[in-house]
């Protein structure tokens, strides 16, 4: 298990200086190759997507569907995989994507080794199957604090493409970190609700920021065609340790999306 540390924020900007724009996928692989710096690494699953998938079954529904079909889980920037992990330990098949073959192969290991931690959760159900897949997230999928709010359009647009059509295709987001200065450098970068209510909205779009770095929400703006409709809103009762303030006070949120068609 990697050990979170604290990166001096001005080591952040001159190490993803190297990589903006098309290169922004390859500075991740970097990290993972090299493997000596993973402070995002926990180590083990968001207690706040355990906590989701048991008390908000009734929301985003089991991992069975109608026809019989286990039903999928797609995980960007999976890391070495613990979430997807904890997806298919609840019957869903789960897919984690990764820019580095570092990460995969430690998302093999995480499997392999500690397969233990992640128990089936019903016999009747049972296990889903677990794939991790190698690919650009630019053409694939990334997940939000991890980008540059500039390319957050494409983030947006990304999920309305893979998110399967009602009631089926839920987007679950944990909205984190929530309580950092919008201006300071990431990653992580800032993700206030705001900011995924109007990028959700209209996606593809491109959103203004103001001086402040917040978003410049219209409330009267009508959702884009493609637009997303936030299903359900809530502050988990757990989570790690970094979505909390130094009292202890959790500030992350979770949100869940669906198409509107």
């Amino acid at each position: 298990m990697t050990t979170p540390t604290n990166i001096d924020p001005k080591d952040i900007q001159t190490y993803w200086a190297k990589y903006q724009g098309d290169k922004y996928a390859e500075g991740w692989a970097s990290l993972w190759d090299k493997g000596d710096n993973l402070p995002w690494d926990r180590g083990f699953p968001n207690p706040v997507l355990e906590d989701t998938l048991v008390q908000r079954a009734g929301t985003i529904g089991g991992p069975i569907a109608q026809d019989g079909e286990r039903r999928k889980a797609l995980v960007p920037g999976c890391g070495r995989g613990v979430d997807m992990l904890l997806f298919a330990s609840f019957g869903y098949d789960a897919y984690g994507l990764e820019c580095s073959a570092a990460a995969v192969e430690a998302c093999k290991k995480e499997e392999k080794e500690n397969h233990s931690r992640y128990r089936v959760r019903d016999e009747k159900v049972g296990k889903g199957k677990v794939t991790f897949v190698q690919g650009d997230f630019f053409d694939d999928y990334l997940f939000f604090c991890a980008l540059n709010p500039e390319l957050r359009p494409q983030w947006a647009l990304r999920h309305t493409e893979l998110l399967a059509s009602l009631p089926a295709g839920n987007l679950i987001c944990l909205e984190s970190p929530r309580h950092k200065d919008p201006l300071a450098p990431g990653p992580p970068f800032a993700s206030p609700s705001e900011a995924y209510m109007e990028h959700l909205s209209h996606p593809g779009e491109k959103i203004s920021y103001n001086d402040m770095g917040l978003v410049d929400a219209d409330p009267l703006r009508e959702p884009g065609k493609a637009g997303l409709e936030r299903v359900a809103y809530w502050q988990p009762e757990r989570t790690h340790t970094v979505g909390k303030d130094k009292n202890g006070v959790i500030h992350d949120i979770v949100s869940i999306w669906r198409r509107r068609d």
